[in-house]
């Protein structure tokens, strides 16, 4: 993998503002217990109750999506940050060409085993920040809905039922997301001029936010 340049020192202030970095933490740290507890929890069934991983799986999807609400309430409310259209560039045909050219710009370079340079409004890197933001709002709205609505029991059917199939098949994609996504950070931090470390600062003071 060819070096750009190595990561400079801790800036002044992160790009971010410390709402987007606080919720995105939060975020972070939900969904990575989430998923570690459901490879051991016992899901309750049959009239049994769950065991206590699955009650803390229970309570933490509860944060989670308090969390993600918050998310949009700061992606919403913010006044620096990635514009919505490069986020969910779906339904504009110039955003989506956009897209499409900056696939095969890192596609190109990919192919000369380097990584492309840090660009902090790269129309792909926004596109699957966005394509994230969905994911987790998907998985933590349906397993919300099963909370309140599905008594607790794996089996139950109806719509508390269809949202437990549609949690549950979300999974899969959830971890190829948060494997994926960390570790394009860490390779960018040690082979471009991305700063991992900007986006977990508490500094106050944000210089210019030009990404999620």
């Amino acid at each position: 993998m060819s070096v750009s340049s190595p990561s400079p020192a801790m800036p002044e202030a992160s790009r971010h503002s410390l709402p987007t970095r606080l919720v995105h933490a939060g975020l972070a740290v939900a969904v990575v217990i989430q998923l570690v507890v459901s490879l051991v929890m016992k899901p309750a069934e049959d009239g049994h109750a769950g065991n206590l991983w699955y009650e803390i799986h229970e309570y933490g999807g509860l944060a989670a999506f308090a969390l993600i609400v918050l998310f949009w309430l700061v992606l919403t409310a913010r006044k620096r940050g990635t514009p919505a259209g490069l986020l969910f560039p779906w339904f504009s045909g110039a955003r989506r060409a956009a897209l499409w050219s900056d696939i095969k710009r890192h596609a190109a370079t990919l192919r000369q085993l380097r990584l492309p340079p840090h660009d902090d409004a790269s129309p792909l890197a926004s596109a699957v920040h966005g394509l994230g933001i969905l994911l987790i709002t998907a998985m933590a709205g349906t397993g919300t809905v099963f909370y309140f609505f599905g008594g607790g029991d794996a089996h139950t059917g109806g719509l508390p039922g269809v949202m437990l199939q549609i949690h549950e098949a979300l999974a899969n994609l959830a971890w190829a997301y948060l494997i994926g996504h960390a570790s394009l950070a860490v390779l960018q931090h040690l082979f471009t001029d991305f700063n991992l470390r900007e986006m977990w600062s508490l500094r106050t003071a944000p210089q210019k936010e030009t990404r999620k």
